[in-house]
């Protein structure tokens, strides 16, 4: 979707870089990295997912999807994650994070939208499996009549968040089915890093971004990743840039 016109105008007067995210969550850990890997100062708006903080209408106004992250750059909002480091990118342009190539760029794309298209599946995946170990993930019906009023942009992710509050929640098959997604997705980078270090050509790049954030949500859900070693290369190559620590490990939850 990318930019966007907020109806919470009090955004449009924004200077420089903000970001409303969440720590633990996968779509705002690719723009934390993708601002450190380019050295850019930003400002943090901090959401509590758990508090509903980025169900209110003011957060809608900013997000007509209610979900993060969001920035704003001198008062222009860009939604979506992948919409969002694609601009970075694009318009800051010292430390590219794209292929030099035009082959190896829509290769690139490839990676970025399959990640983006499967967000469901992984969302599934993860509330499936957390959701039967913890209720507390479950919306009230306070909350869900509200939810209703306001989500009118994603009617995908609110059919999702109905289905999840629902008596009967997610089904085997439900979970069979993301599963299934996930486990193809996972077998195409499987194979790609067979001889490779990176997703696109022969540098870090968004597609690499793109996707990293998957296995730290993914893991905290026992995802199997042992079925498909050469993600581990990747990963531990990844998790040792000082992007990764300050854009994922710096915001993690502490635990108490």
């Amino acid at each position: 979707m990318g930019i966007i016109k907020p109806t919470n105008k009090s955004v449009e007067s924004f200077k420089g870089l903000h970001l409303y995210h969440a720590g633990m969550s996968n779509c705002a850990m690719r723009v934390r990295i993708a601002l450190e890997e380019k050295g850019l100062d930003w400002t943090s708006h901090l959401l509590n997912l758990m508090k509903g903080e980025n169900l209110t209408k003011e957060y809608f106004g900013i997000n007509p999807n209610g979900v993060v992250p969001t920035l704003v750059d001198d008062g222009i909002v860009i939604i979506d994650s992948a919409d969002i480091i694609d601009y970075l990118d694009k318009k800051y342009s010292p430390g590219s994070l794209r292929p030099e190539t035009e082959s190896d760029e829509q290769e690139m794309y490839f990676w970025m939208y399959l990640a983006r298209d499967n967000h469901l599946s992984i969302k599934t995946y993860m509330y499936g499996t957390l959701g039967r170990l913890s209720g507390n993930m479950k919306r009230s019906a306070e909350q869900m009549d509200e939810y209703r009023q306001n989500q009118t942009a994603d009617l995908k992710l609110l059919e999702f968040h109905e289905r999840f509050n629902s008596d009967e929640g997610f089904a085997d098959e439900d979970l069979s089915k993301a599963t299934t997604v996930i486990d193809d997705c996972f077998s195409k980078m499987n194979e790609r890093l067979k001889d490779n270090d990176w997703l696109v050509g022969d540098r870090f790049s968004l597609a690499d971004i793109t996707w990293i954030p998957q296995l730290v949500i993914l893991k905290a859900a026992k995802y199997p990743f042992e079925n498909y070693p050469n993600l581990e290369k990747w990963k531990n190559a990844i998790i040792q840039r000082p992007s990764f620590k300050n854009g994922v490990i710096a915001w993690m939850p502490k635990k108490s």
